[in-house]
């Protein structure tokens, strides 16, 4: 990875080239946007089209799994402790915006439920998918799992931009000053919060990632392959939430190129971040293409009508060339493309694999929902319902996104700028905030705790 920046700005200088307002433009594009797709799925919904219940779940399926891998990311660059991220990391979570719309869109979803499941009408063919998908069961565990992800993913925000605000001069949208204020009052000595905000995220974390696996391989079963009554596929679950994995990764990409260009911060955004990214995506994307063809391999050798269908399906009549682009869009260009250390730092060819990647995806998403419902089609049924859907879907989390950054710091500005930024990875007494040599660490903490339970008893 690369290095810590070299010129510290100052903390003035930061917040002055981080405070640029965004056009108001942008924001009545995605207004629009999303009443394109608002309008859509209403008419189609009143017209009992149940194209746009399906593009409303193919693009849930996309944008919310995206936004959660997002803060994933995020929890993993603490987890690593990792400093190369310090200045785009804001970018990225930028997407918890997302994930109380996505909430509601699922219990919409879920209200439409026979437009799009075929649990709903048809019994499951053995028992312990007769448990499994039992309704109420199933609706109620997605809520609850997916308000989980929500509430953690935000605590875990909430705290990152805590630090930023309480150093920042008042400023932003007016839908937050309340929580701005919030965040500012008992806001103590700044080495001190610090090292509580670090401590507290790193247990926060691995909770996150916990969930991105475990919840996420549920929202696999559940609302993806269970669109296959007779499919039941062991890796399908890893392959389903590293796809979303690898799109936050590479649209990660590109919103840095964007946010560099518009905040003219070459300084801060370096030729060094954009080679990490490309190297996360190159890495990735061999993960999923290693995902995907260890799936189809074993399915392939094993000929067992129950899982060779599920293939069989995509890969012939009109659903053949959204698969094959999938294959190409996901994995080739963006794997061969990224090989070299040039494609990654250049970045209209970085730009262009990041988003062959994201559009990949978004496409297997397609193929996951579609086939499945529609059954063999000589003509895959794509046209102005799911495109208006997806722009409304690219419209509302693109509301999101700016409503979360025109309200906060859009860099971490304390985590750049403090004196004390690196000693987090520095054992300390948590009473005194003297620094240990290692060799202590382990008996002041156990001190430690005996001092709180002394008091508490």
């Amino acid at each position: 990875m690369s290095k810590p920046i070299g010129t510290i700005p100052s903390r003035a200088d930061l917040i002055s080239a981080i405070e640029r307002p965004l056009p108001r433009r942008l924001t009545v594009a995605c207004v629009i946007l999303a009443l394109i797709g608002a309008v859509a799925f209403i008419v189609g919904a009143v017209t009992g089209n149940d194209r746009v219940w399906r593009a409303l779940h193919t693009n849930w399926l996309f944008f919310a799994t995206v936004s959660q891998a997002a803060v994933t990311v995020v929890a993993v660059q603490r987890i690593t402790t990792a400093r190369w991220s310090r200045s785009v990391v804001r970018f990225l979570e930028g997407y918890v915006a997302f994930l109380p719309v996505a909430f509601l869109l699922l219990v919409l979803i879920f209200l439409g439920k026979g437009h799009i499941f075929p649990w709903v009408h048809e019994r499951p063919p053995a028992a312990e998918k007769v448990f499994y998908l039992n309704q109420p069961f199933l609706i109620t565990r997605d809520l609850l799992m997916f308000a989980i992800v929500t509430a953690v993913s935000v605590w875990y925000v909430y705290m990152s931009v805590r630090l930023d605000v309480a150093v920042v001069p008042e400023s932003g949208a007016a839908w937050a000053r309340g929580l701005r204020e919030r965040m500012r009052r008992g806001f103590g000595d700044e080495r001190r919060e610090i090292h509580t905000t670090h401590s507290r995220q790193g247990w926060l974390s691995v909770v996150i990632c916990l969930c991105f696996a475990l919840f996420g391989s549920v929202f696999a079963w559940d609302l993806s392959m269970s669109l296959n009554l007779h499919y039941q596929g062991t890796m399908y679950s890893w392959w389903w939430f590293m796809s979303a994995w690898v799109a936050s990764l590479a649209s990660w990409g590109i919103l840095m190129m964007a946010w560099r260009r518009f905040l003219a911060a070459d300084a801060l955004i370096t030729e060094d971040h954009f080679h990490d990214i490309g190297k996360l995506v190159f890495a990735f994307t061999a993960f999923w293409g290693y995902l995907t063809f260890a799936q189809y391999l074993v399915t392939w050798y094993g000929n067992v009508p129950e899982e060779t269908h599920y293939f069989h399906l995509r890969l012939i009549g009109g659903w053949r060339p959204f698969t094959q682009a999938v294959v190409f869009l996901a994995f080739v260009i963006p794997f061969f493309g990224l090989l070299s250390k040039s494609a990654k730092v250049y970045l209209p060819t970085l730009f262009l694999f990041c988003a062959s990647s994201v559009v990949g995806i978004w496409i297997q998403r397609y193929v996951e929902v579609y086939p499945a419902v529609f059954g063999e089609r000589a003509n895959a049924p794509f046209g102005v319902w799911e495109i208006a859907i997806t722009l409304g879907y690219i419209g509302l989390w693109g509301l999101s996104y700016i409503a979360f950054m025109q309200a906060f710091p859009r860099m971490r500005v304390m985590m750049i700028t403090s004196p004390f930024r690196d000693q987090v990875q520095v054992p300390y007494d948590p009473e005194t905030m003297q620094t240990l040599p290692a060799s202590e660490w382990g008996a002041a903490a156990l001190e430690s705790r005996g001092r709180v339970t002394d008091a508490r008893g």
